[in-house]
């Protein structure tokens, strides 16, 4: 039983989405042991009381360095259990500690097809906003695993999702989280507890 710790830092509709595939039975090998916030009183964190899921809030302010702030996740990570960290809209810049005490254990939903319109500064509605001001007419989300640079880490899945002429970055933002968001998210949690991901240098191979 593969044990997930899930960062979050917002309403958690990620989280809503990793938490109704496995109830459904989609995912049947995984459990979420715990749900991090970077933010007291976000909603994901309503949303994994709803299930009995234990959760915690670890500001980044309350520590005085990126390091020990990382050892303060580490800290409660490990004593979860926790084997695959998963980035549900996680506001909070992890730093080298963690991302090398997890490396390759850690994937991250990124609301574009990386690696365009992705990096720093690109998160929350600025990745829809430059996709419509580009002119491009695919976009859509990408689960990759999580490096110290920004969504710089192998791609494990990726999903397309059509742009009409007359999204704003607002409608848009809600249709790559529902068609595409939701979906691969899930779906690469679902493969890494079966065993099938494998990274190979920079590239990721799903096995049959």
């Amino acid at each position: 039983m593969l044990k997930i710790g899930v960062l979050v830092s917002g309403g958690g509709t990620n989280l809503q989405a990793i938490i109704d595939k496995i109830e459904s039975g989609y995912i049947n090998n995984c459990r979420i042991a715990t749900v991090v916030s970077s933010k007291p009183g976000v909603y994901a964190l309503e949303r994994a009381q709803k299930y009995d899921i234990p959760s915690t809030c670890i500001i980044r302010k309350n520590f005085s360095s990126i390091d020990d702030y990382d050892n303060a996740l580490i800290e409660h990570m490990e004593s979860c259990g926790v084997e695959l960290v998963v980035m549900a809209g996680f506001l909070s810049i992890l730093g080298e500690r963690f991302n090398n005490y997890y490396k390759n254990r850690i994937i991250n939903v990124h609301p574009s097809l990386i690696p365009s319109f992705c990096g720093k500064g690109f998160y929350g509605i600025i990745p829809h906003q430059k996709a419509l001001e580009y002119g491009v007419k695919v976009t859509g989300a990408t689960v990759h695993f999580v490096e110290l640079e920004a969504d710089a880490g192998p791609i494990i899945l990726q999903k397309a999702v059509y742009i009409n002429d007359d999204d704003t970055p607002e409608t848009l933002q809600k249709r790559v989280m529902e068609e595409a968001e939701w979906d691969i998210l899930p779906q690469a949690i679902k493969l890494y507890a079966e065993g099938r991901v494998v990274v190979d240098g920079r590239k990721v191979r799903i096995l049959s």
